[in-house]
């Protein structure tokens, strides 16, 4: 199942998930860009959500105005549907309407292939990004190893070129796949001190010795976190 999770508070963009995309609000936009994956389910913390993804024929689920993260909010959802301990659960960001469906289904299928393997915890994506985009905090590093498994994460720029350029960085996007098993799992682990610092929290499954498998993949996709994303997206995929 795909879970979004869908809070409807943000600082930098009040009820953010609800803008409207030429006629359809952004969670409703990102909901049907993934829905022949898999089933799709919308987990918010607002009535007004659930009512309208209802008028979508979407499923929601309310979950609790307490949580931290979109992966507590997810878990509570998983919970609330009732999700066997071996079903596949894909976090889409809700602030995502313009994700590829082929880049959310390489993370499934990378997930559904490493769902036995209980030293997997996650499995997430990258993409390329050159030298100038890699100076950005805002998007994320990872670094993998000869498997395509994650090293480490950072806002920084790893692996930081020494002696040459160096032009071959990997993009983080915040797609991530879990069985329910290994969702319960991370949410039970002490939060650490590697994601306080970047606040990063794929980072806690590192610390405590688990693995992130990664998969490439192509996007121009990104999150919207602010009313000009939002106009520079509409731009870029030519919106009106």
């Amino acid at each position: 199942m795909i879970i979004i999770p869908a809070r409807i508070g943000s600082s930098r963009f009040p009820n953010k998930v609800l803008a409207d995309i030429n006629g359809i609000p952004m969670v409703i936009r990102t909901a049907k860009a993934v829905e022949s994956i898999d089933k799709v389910a919308i987990a918010t913390d607002s009535q007004d959500v659930v009512d309208i993804a209802k008028e979508y024929n979407i499923q929601a689920v309310i979950t609790s105005t307490e949580h931290l993260s979109g992966t507590d909010r997810i878990y509570e959802a998983s919970q609330k549907l009732n999700l066997t301990d071996n079903e596949i659960i894909i976090n889409v960001q809700g602030d995502e309407p313009f994700i590829e469906e082929e880049v959310v289904r390489a993370v499934f299928d990378l997930t559904k292939k490493n769902a036995s393997n209980e030293s997997i915890m996650m499995n997430s994506c990258y993409k390329r990004i050159n030298n100038p985009e890699a100076d950005d905090p805002n998007i994320v590093k990872v670094v993998t190893d000869d498997h395509g498994e994650a090293l480490y994460f950072s806002r920084a720029k790893v692996p930081y070129p020494r002696d040459h350029h160096f032009d071959e960085y990997k993009g983080h996007i915040g797609i991530y796949g879990f069985t329910k098993k290994s969702l319960a799992k991370f949410c039970e682990l002490e939060a650490s001190p590697l994601e306080d610092i970047e606040k990063l929290e794929q980072l806690r499954a590192l610390y405590h010795g688990y693995e992130i498998a990664m998969v490439r993949v192509e996007t121009d996709s990104f999150g919207i976190d602010t009313p000009d994303d939002l106009e520079r997206a509409l731009k870029i995929f030519h919106i009106n």
